[in-house]
């Protein structure tokens, strides 16, 4: 599929989340779309990546849509470098706050 996600698949990987692929080709819209699901123990988390081809037959990401789990608006990022910099950033921050909650309401 597509090889530009290699490194945000590796620091998910070494990082413990699982992932799941899946692609869809809308009938009235240019853009191909790829969606991945990922997380520790449940796959609630999503990035939307949105890509074309060039004319040289290269995959271009338009736009990666990122929404962890129970955020209404999703973060948007142009390419993979600042994808994976805001996970480095908050992914692990929000998985200490999801362990908080769940402590609480036990």
């Amino acid at each position: 599929m597509l090889y530009v996600l290699s490194q945000t698949k590796r620091y998910l990987k070494e990082n413990g989340y699982y992932y799941k692929k899946t692609y869809i080709r809308p009938l009235m819209a240019p853009d191909n779309v790829y969606v991945f699901r990922f997380g520790r123990y449940r796959l609630n988390n999503r990035l939307i990546i949105r890509y074309g081809h060039r004319w040289t037959g290269r995959q271009k990401i338009n736009e990666i849509d990122l929404r962890l789990h129970k955020q209404k608006h999703p973060r948007i990022f142009r390419d993979e470098n600042g994808l994976l910099h805001y996970l480095q950033g908050h992914l692990l921050e929000h998985e200490k706050k999801l362990q908080m909650l769940k402590k609480l309401k036990k």
